[in-house]
């Protein structure tokens, strides 16, 4: 990325986040009061994530889990992530259906930590077993939606969404962010892609090769 389109797309980060945050300020403290009515824990969930060339940062979502539940995975490292999963609560079912639950992270955007529009920021245990091909996410700064999150979000293989994030870094440009953008609307209007397909789920739990 040239140093203009970094700056550019840094001042745009900037007001996006800011407007963000102001505008949907009731919202979220709304929100906030439907977790804690819900369900006891904190209102926000905080994680380790990987930022731009390997650095670790905090990354903010609202809590859509029950506190102490067990941190399943499916075989492939990413998140096990059913529609039917009994360890979200009925307001984080709702969160997470309307993507809401990802709205903490314009404070991630506004910190620098993160982009309005990048590859999605992977756990540190996934990033110490990227090819070197792979390795190129990390040349840019994490996204809220990205070139692999338009293309069919969680409902795609993991290996899939981290070549197409490489292909957005490999042709980045300001145009394609604001594309991203634009297809970004309906799949959070129509709810695509939020949960990982059933038949994806029982290959997993059914193949005693990827259990192993």
């Amino acid at each position: 990325m040239k140093r203009y389109q970094w700056i550019i797309k840094r001042l745009i980060d900037i007001i996006l986040s800011l407007f963000a945050l102001l505008m949907f300020l009731p919202l979220f403290l709304f929100i906030a009061l439907l977790i804690k009515l819900d369900s006891k824990g904190p209102v926000l969930f905080r994680q380790t994530r990987v930022g731009k060339e390997g650095k670790p940062f905090t990354c903010y979502k609202f809590r859509t889990m029950y506190v102490n539940v067990p941190d399943i995975r499916n075989p492939d490292g990413s998140t096990f992530n059913a529609e039917d999963d009994p360890r979200v609560t009925r307001v984080g079912r709702f969160l997470r259906k309307t993507t809401l639950d990802e709205l903490p992270q314009f404070i991630n955007v506004l910190k620098g930590d993160m982009s309005v529009v990048g590859p999605r920021p992977d756990l540190p245990d996934h990033v110490r077993f990227y090819s070197e091909r792979h390795k190129k996410r990390l040349l840019v700064k994490p996204g809220m939606t990205g070139w692999a999150w338009i293309h069919g979000r969680n409902s795609i293989p993991w290996e899939l969404r981290r070549d197409l994030d490489v292909v957005y870094v490999e042709n980045y440009s300001l145009w394609l962010d604001f594309y991203i953008l634009l297809r970004t609307i309906p799949m959070v209007l129509l709810a695509k892609g939020v949960y990982v397909p059933p038949e994806t789920i029982q290959r997993y739990q059914e193949s005693p090769d990827e259990k192993g």
